[in-house]
């Protein structure tokens, strides 16, 4: 088993902490090998920017990502910039309210900046999607996926990340039905 992952946004959106947060649940709280890559534009806040993250139950040989199986889409730019070389059977999961021009047949549409700001801070949006991602392309077990938030975040936002995390995964779950 061998998963080729993209996560891509805008710099300052939380891109590089979810690709850090799931490479971590794979390869630190569950007996996976994990591979994490990340790439932001020279602006760093607002440009396009990716991780990343190969997941596999056996070596990974070769870190790069050819085709992606799953891809999380938080902006317009960064979807028309890396989701040519999705592969055709492969999850996608966007918010519509920052990719409203997506073209994949089938890609789950989750707000997760309106959910985030119903959480009480928008900021958590990126583990919302994190959260319906995992759960729709069926990624690492949500129990590793917890216990890699709680390690990854802020203690003082734990609460707020884990809700948002299992918010995410009951929409996309709602979504699958």
């Amino acid at each position: 088993m061998r998963k080729d992952i993209r996560l891509c946004g805008t710099g300052g959106q939380g891109i590089m902490l979810s690709g850090f947060i799931l490479g971590s649940a794979a390869s630190v709280f569950h007996d996976y090998n994990a591979v994490q890559m990340q790439s932001y534009g020279p602006e760093a806040r607002g440009g396009a920017a990716r991780s990343e993250v190969i997941i596999s139950d056996e070596e990974i040989g070769f870190c790069g990502i050819t085709e992606a199986d799953a891809m999380m889409v938080m902006s317009q730019e960064a979807y028309d910039k890396y989701s040519e070389d999705l592969k055709e059977d492969g999850v996608i999961i966007i918010d519509p309210d920052l990719v409203p021009h997506a073209e994949h047949e089938g890609a789950l549409e989750m707000p997760a900046t309106k959910i985030a700001e119903e959480l009480g801070n928008k900021i958590v949006a990126n583990i919302v999607m994190l959260g319906a991602f995992n759960r729709a392309g069926d990624l690492v077990p949500q129990d590793a996926l917890e216990k890699s938030v709680k390690n990854n975040v802020p203690k003082k936002f734990t609460e707020l990340n884990i809700n948002a995390l299992r918010e995410g995964i009951k929409r996309a779950e709602e979504e699958q039905e």
